[in-house]
């Protein structure tokens, strides 16, 4: 409420002044990085910059959009792949992208399983029925989970058993519903948790690397998009990624 107060009052400022209120800026993001983004978007608002709308979603499902038009000014993928797709579609601004933060994979199950699970889960066990994790074959989730899983000699075991899903906290949901025994999501997604818990991180020399890289639009025409862009690697908005425990990399490291 404050933030809003706030904002109404530099509004009315500029109202008085003859000034034009900077454009909302539109952010195409995905979905695991939900609110990470929205505190960082009240903070970038609060300090005087635009205010943040957000389409939030696999990122497959953002880069199929920006492909086909669909209006933004920010992308932020969960994987490299996806913003590859955008960028050979030539619907990036060149010399634009960046890696914004990286994350790990966490197994999380049940309460009431959550020990088995944590106990046996490298064994592929058949008490672990049905394992939900994002779309192998189209989600970035999905895709760093089974190479994690090749990596460890478990996907032929797990392979028949997956649960794909649309998006990680999709996954999440399909645990908490009790839809499956368990899934793979990233350590982050358990903030959003409500009764799914951790069963295991997989350490970071044990996965792949997860990156997010994020991006200017070609179509985009709002100058406050690349002010918000660069608001990502602030210490304010560092500060924010790395309680909601994304890593976040080692400043002027180079674009993706």
């Amino acid at each position: 409420m404050i933030v809003r107060a706030v904002w109404a009052a530099v509004l009315a400022a500029l109202a008085l002044q003859g000034v034009t209120p900077p454009q909302p800026i539109t952010v195409a993001a995905a979905v695991s990085l939900t609110e990470a983004l929205e505190e960082i978007a009240r903070a970038y608002s609060s300090a005087g910059g635009a205010q943040v709308r957000f389409n939030l979603a696999g990122s497959n499902v953002l880069a199929r959009q920006i492909v086909s038009g669909a209006p933004a000014d920010v992308f932020i993928s969960a994987d490299d792949a996806q913003m590859d797709v955008v960028e050979k579609a030539g619907a990036l601004v060149p010399g634009s992208r960046v890696v914004i933060v990286e994350n790990q994979l966490a197994v999380v199950s049940t309460p009431d399983r959550v020990d088995f699970v944590r106990r046996e889960f490298a064994r592929a066990p058949a008490e672990i029925r049905r394992l939900a994790v994002g779309d192998p074959a189209a989600v970035p989730a999905g895709v760093y989970a089974r190479r994690y899983l090749e990596e460890k000699k478990l996907w032929m075991s797990y392979e028949p058993r997956i649960v794909p899903t649309t998006n990680v906290r999709a996954a999440l949901t399909a645990v908490e519903t009790g839809a499956v025994d368990a899934a793979i999501v990233y350590v982050t997604d358990l903030a959003a948790a409500r009764t799914a818990v951790l069963a295991l991180t997989v350490p970071t020399a044990e996965g792949p690397r997860i990156v997010y890289p994020g991006a200017l639009v070609a179509t985009s025409r709002n100058p406050e998009a690349k002010r918000f862009l660069e608001f990502l690697s602030s210490p304010d908005a560092t500060a924010i990624f790395t309680r909601h425990k994304f890593v976040v990399p080692k400043r002027g490291q180079a674009p993706v």
